[in-house]
């Protein structure tokens, strides 16, 4: 039987069950939401369709601005995380749900919706160029296009393990690292492409807020250690122990997990490196 690695990611494994994690991550989704849904200015009335729709945080975010004459249509690949929205839209006839990918759409007709919205899918999608046409072929002429992304290839050798100082182990980071090799695909475009494939997709008045912190302060992590290394950073990730337990030896692990749980519990401070992009345009 195959893992539905989106469902085990969003109901499970990145907070891993905790509530501390959970709620530590909240605040962090809800402006990442907002931001998505201030820039798809939707007007009451509107159809959206949310692609990749996860837990329907933005899904739902929307339905409270179409008013009782909107719709909002939830896509997603994982039926699991339909059948969640499905129990959170409780009847609600505003709600349809379309199990579809990003690069194929198909059950959504042509030039049918007002709004298309999504958030950090288009960085697991192969053919990106292929989704961006879908995504402007199912929008109606003027229609609006809001989207969010993580641009994960700015990082680069600078990324990290966790925020922290671990000089003093970093031969067992290095080896940890080798873990999240398969991560690679969400590395794979910058803000430039987003740009270009929206343009090649036919979509106008493109307008982006792209955001770069290098070597910043970053806050504490969620939680404590015990709860947070059964987290997984993204659905193609394994969990922090899952990394540790597959490259390293019991000592190793019990060496660098204590660094690691010291690092927390003294508030040895976190420093981060990343780069996100909104991207706004209209369907011509």
């Amino acid at each position: 039987m195959t893992t539905d690695k989106w469902a085990s990611w969003l109901l499970h494994r990145r907070d891993a069950g905790d509530a501390a994690v959970k709620r530590d991550h909240h605040p962090t989704l809800i402006a990442f939401r907002d931001g998505v849904l201030a820039r798809a200015r939707i007007e009451p009335g509107d159809v959206v369709l949310d692609v990749g729709t996860g837990t329907g945080l933005i899904g739902f975010g929307a339905l409270e601005q179409v008013g009782d004459g909107g719709r909002v249509i939830f896509s997603d690949v994982s039926e699991a995380l339909l059948d969640e929205c499905r129990r959170q839209a409780a009847g609600d006839a505003r709600c349809s749900f379309v199990p579809a990918s990003a690069e194929d759409l198909g059950e959504v007709p042509d030039a049918s919706v007002d709004v298309v919205t999504t958030r950090s899918v288009l960085m697991y999608v192969a053919d990106r160029e292929r989704a961006f046409g879908e995504l402007a072929r199912v929008l109606r002429p003027g229609g609006r296009l809001s989207i969010f992304e993580p641009i994960n290839s700015f990082a680069g050798e600078r990324f990290g393990f966790l925020g922290y100082d671990l000089t003093p182990v970093l031969p067992l980071v290095a080896k940890v690292l080798t873990a999240y090799e398969a991560e690679d695909v969400i590395t794979e475009f910058d803000e430039r492409d987003l740009l270009r494939w929206a343009a090649g997709a036919g979509f106008t008045a493109i307008e982006m807020d792209y955001r770069a912190e290098m070597d910043v302060p970053a806050p504490p992590l969620p939680g404590d250690w015990t709860a947070l290394r059964d987290t997984a950073p993204n659905p193609l990730a394994p969990t922090y122990r899952e990394a540790m337990e597959a490259t390293l030896t019991e000592n190793e692990r019990e060496h660098l997990e204590s660094h690691i749980r010291e690092a927390m519990e003294s508030g040895t401070p976190r420093r981060t490196t990343m780069a996100t992009a909104y991207l706004r345009a209209v369907r011509a």
